[in-house]
């Protein structure tokens, strides 16, 4: 049995423990957290369309019109008039047969990455995938070949080592933590050569890069090539859940062999329906992805003005490493006095700072973000600029705080 007591002080000697901030009020490009108005760089809702007028308006009128919950799973009596207008909006949205909504990542996650491989198969993860979509993996009972971030190189050696087990292929197209881009057209034609099907999770690709904000599949090309997209209805879509979008048979498939869509309860009308309106919008307005690619470009070269590297970013994910858990967490607790909410990510992750643009941000108040991110960097003890890297600090025993002193 697990000693929590135990558990909980490993956990805080590898870095500041994980809290819960309140935000009072709408999502939007400035929150009020704790009291304190702040510029909002923790928010997945990237083209601000969480708090638009026909999105809350459509919501509203789903819950006077179909109630406030679906009351049963899908394949129940939870598979409601508002599921199927939106299932049918996102595969003419990303031109295939069909979509199927989940009420979460992780619900899809674990239900359809275990229903596409099993024991004896290989299923072949980028080593910087999302945890939900690790934990579907894991759930396969298939042998994981966790492959070098990006490196198709290393994915090939691993598939032609398969010996024809491989079975499935899982990558992020933009991906949730440094906001770079997978090589989708060299993935896309490696599952092909060695036959075995691949699965995009675009939770962060759609609204923010592609066609009309389609994603990273669509932006490679590779759409009839990819066997299930999974996106998000948290992300650009502003409300919560998941969905996947695939041919007819796998479609039929999927809902003959996934657990999770008879176990969890399907997603609230109001929030079908507020997608569908956030979908709606995207559709009608692509300048909002135009918008964000723009603010995004502005948050990187201002940040590189204040002396930080930006990982290798290519979308409005901006990361930043800055050093160990504890002096990224001080960073952004310093920064929130400054009157920027950027988020501190730790162990078991690389400890950064994740910085997410919208679109309704302004460019002014996103360089002047970076300012204040430069001056909490300073304060916390860690130059910006520097150029010692993590690694440096971990090999020598000192602190990071003595190096940057040290090299002054």
């Amino acid at each position: 049995m697990i000693d929590l007591h135990q558990r909980l002080d490993e956990l805080s000697a590898l870095g500041p423990a994980r809290r819960m901030r309140a935000v009072s009020g709408p999502q939007g490009p400035r929150v009020v957290l704790e009291g304190r108005s702040v510029l909002n760089l923790c928010s997945d809702d990237c083209l601000g369309l969480a708090g638009h007028p026909r999105a809350r308006e459509a919501a509203a009128d789903a819950a006077s019109r179909w109630g406030a919950g679906a009351g049963a799973s899908r394949l129940a009596a939870g598979t409601m008039s508002p599921h199927r207008l939106l299932e049918e909006a996102l595969a003419a949205f990303h031109g295939t047969d069909s979509a199927l909504l989940f009420g979460s990542g992780c619900e899809a996650y674990s239900g359809v990455i275990p229903a596409l491989a099993g024991r004896g198969d290989i299923v072949f993860s980028d080593a910087l995938n999302h945890t939900a979509s690790i934990d579907g993996c894991r759930l396969t009972g298939a042998e994981l070949f966790v492959y070098d971030h990006c490196d198709v190189e290393h994915l090939e050696w691993g598939l032609r080592r398969a010996g024809g087990r491989g079975a499935l292929i899982v990558t992020e197209g933009v991906f949730g933590l440094d906001g770079d881009v997978a090589p989708l057209a060299e993935i896309a034609r490696l599952a092909g050569s060695f036959g075995v099907r691949l699965l995009v999770d675009e939770a962060h690709g759609i609204g923010a890069v592609g066609p009309g904000g389609r994603g990273a599949v669509a932006e490679a090309g590779v759409e009839d090539e990819v066997d299930v997209l999974v996106g998000s209805l948290g992300s650009a879509l502003g409300t919560s859940g998941a969905y996947v979008a695939c041919g007819d048979l796998m479609t039929r498939y999927l809902v003959s062999t996934v657990a999770s869509l008879g176990w969890s309860t399907a997603p609230a009308p109001p929030v079908a329906a507020g997608a569908l309106a956030a979908l709606e919008l995207l559709l009608e307005q692509p300048r909002r992805v135009d918008k964000l690619e723009a603010n995004a470009d502005a948050l990187r070269e201002a940040m590189s003005r204040e002396g930080f590297e930006t990982v290798g970013s290519a979308t409005h994910i901006v990361s930043v490493v800055v050093g160990p858990g504890d002096l990224a967490s001080r960073v952004a607790d310093l920064a929130i006095e400054g009157g920027v909410f950027g988020r501190a990510t730790g162990p078991p992750e690389v400890a950064r700072l994740r910085l997410a643009v919208m679109a309704s941000h302004t460019q002014p108040e996103l360089r002047e973000a970076a300012q204040v991110l430069g001056r909490a960097a300073l304060l916390a003890g860690f130059r910006p600029g520097s150029g010692l890297p993590l690694a440096v600090a971990q090999s020598s025993g000192m602190s990071l705080t003595a190096l940057v002193a040290q090299a002054a």
